[in-house]
């Protein structure tokens, strides 16, 4: 564990929940709880107060979180919490690994087709003291170094008056997944070791699988949002493969319509390959590694933080296209399009993640 965390990329600023802290750790329900009101109250709290809403004006919650499903569930503690409408439309997202943010927009974007003039809030987070390992399984002990605390509230609305105040607009969402093929359905999986502990095996084959399923959702999400003169090249390379049986893959130039990118934050070698297999830049990459440093791998939540970091750099300019990609165990991969409404300046990020720590980044020898 200790050479893991090493090698991670994450700093010693990141967080982990009190209950991780004691030896051994305390994983009891009620620690658990806690931690729910921990990470979910303050969100909730600064999300409404930011924006000038009341709970009685949310219609749609949607709560995703992998590892936790208690009950009454994480949708009814904040009901509860909050004193939201008798006829609020709640959904519990669970066992979507680190996509589950992602997912939950394009769940979001459907569901605000059919419920008119609607104001929904997606709470992302990841509850780490009911995932530690106690056992001494090495493909196990990864995910005890790989995650820590932390988590994003989103407000999505189709109301008319929205457009005044919304920083941006969803503009395309897809979701692809490889869970018909075995060796991909089982490179992430909870399951028991030999003495019965509980803890999620991580195998060998995951970075390639995640290439794979890469590789298949922008594949499509190409075909969606590139320019002709792009899918024209595309066509033109499978045609020269087929007849000289040329070896390699053809990346489209996502840069020519996306201008910011938030990649998975599961490690700093899958940043780095995301990274290589789209041929982005250093600076495009930026965003991720950084947020891998000063906060961990957040499972879903980090997309967040990366576009949080992108705001408080000020790089987020009006008309501006940011893509979020967020993969996850099944395997999934699932892609968001946003699309800036405003350009985004160094007072909106005041109260934000990076308010005490920007000035620090990026780190360029962290490596």
């Amino acid at each position: 564990m200790a050479k893991v965390l090493k090698s991670s990329g994450q700093s010693q600023q990141t967080y982990l929940p009190p209950a991780l802290h004691y030896i051994p750790p305390k994983t009891h329900q009620s620690e658990s709880i806690k931690e729910v009101q921990m990470v979910l109250f303050p969100i909730m709290d600064d999300l409404l107060s930011k924006t000038k809403t009341s709970p009685l004006d949310i219609h749609i919650l949607i709560i995703n979180c992998s590892g936790f499903c208690p009950s009454p569930s994480l949708t009814s503690i904040l009901v509860n919490k909050y004193c939201m409408r008798s006829d609020i439309k709640s959904y519990n997202v669970s066992g979507m690994g680190c996509s589950a943010s992602a997912l939950c927009l394009d769940m979001a974007k459907n569901l605000l087709r059919v419920h008119n003039n609607s104001n929904l809030i997606i709470l992302s987070t990841e509850i780490l003291s009911t995932g530690w390992y106690s056992g001494n399984e090495k493909s196990k002990l990864l995910i005890n170094c790989l995650f820590r605390m932390g988590s994003a509230a989103i407000l999505l609305s189709n109301k008319k008056e929205a457009k005044r105040n919304a920083k941006y607009k969803l503009v395309k969402t897809l979701r692809t997944q490889r869970a018909f093929d075995n060796t991909a359905y089982l490179s992430a999986i909870r399951e028991e070791d030999s003495e019965g502990k509980l803890g999620v095996t991580l195998t060998r084959d995951l970075l390639l699988i995640a290439g794979e399923t890469l590789r298949s959702n922008i594949s499509i999400l190409g075909s969606q949002i590139l320019p002709l003169s792009e899918r024209l090249y595309h066509v033109a390379w499978v045609i020269k493969k087929k007849l000289i049986k040329s070896e390699g893959v053809y990346v489209p130039n996502f840069k020519s319509v996306i201008q910011h990118f938030c990649l998975p934050c599961s490690g700093r070698a899958v940043i780095r390959e995301v990274g290589k297999g789209l041929k982005l830049s250093e600076r495009d990459v930026e965003a991720a590694l950084m947020t891998l440093h000063r906060f961990g791998n957040q499972s879903s939540s980090a997309l967040w933080y990366q576009l949080a970091y992108l705001e408080a750099k000020e790089r987020v300019q009006c008309g501006h296209k940011v893509w979020l990609l967020g993969m996850g165990s099944g395997p999934k991969c699932n892609s968001v399009v946003l699309k800036s409404l405003n350009t985004t300046m160094a007072g909106d990020s005041n109260n934000g993640p990076w308010s005490d720590s920007i000035h620090q980044y990026p780190i360029l020898d962290f490596d």
